[in-house]
């Protein structure tokens, strides 16, 4: 994982995680990032020294984002949704996808989850009529 400081045509600047410098180099040629605060789809990396995760074992060393310390209005209402489904639903991890259709099947009793998902496991959901929504951030922890 690899996080940068990006900044949108009107100024506003962000940080993200991105899998690799591949991946944001393909999302960003694919206009498919997004400004935090006014959703452009003009960004581009802002100067900065990229920041690296060391995984599990560095995770206290970790970089923090935006919502750790929310600057703008935007900031601090996303970092309120991100209290708000933290306190009110389960973590289920990369099994979300497998949970929230148990779940719509009733072979699981409902309740609010949320997880990762691949973008074709979240459309073959939403194609058999499963409700969700995409967060506009990444879990804080990880499954042990």
């Amino acid at each position: 994982m690899i996080s940068y400081t990006l900044k949108c045509e009107a100024g506003h600047s962000f940080d993200s995680w991105f899998q690799s410098a591949a991946a944001f180099d393909k999302l960003a040629d694919a206009r498919q990032i997004t400004c935090a605060e006014c959703g452009s789809r003009k960004v581009a990396k802002a100067v900065m020294a990229p920041r690296i995760a060391k995984g599990d074992a560095g995770a206290a060393d970790a970089p923090t984002g935006v919502l750790s310390h929310p600057s703008s209005e935007v900031h601090q209402a996303l970092a309120e949704l991100r209290r708000k489904v933290e306190e009110n639903s389960d973590y289920v991890g990369d099994r979300f996808a497998r949970e929230a259709r148990a779940m719509h099947l009733g072979e699981k009793p409902a309740r609010s989850i949320y997880g990762e998902a691949r973008l074709d496991q979240a459309r073959s959901l939403l194609e058999d009529g499963v409700p969700l929504v995409p967060l506009p951030f990444r879990p804080k922890r990880n499954l042990s």
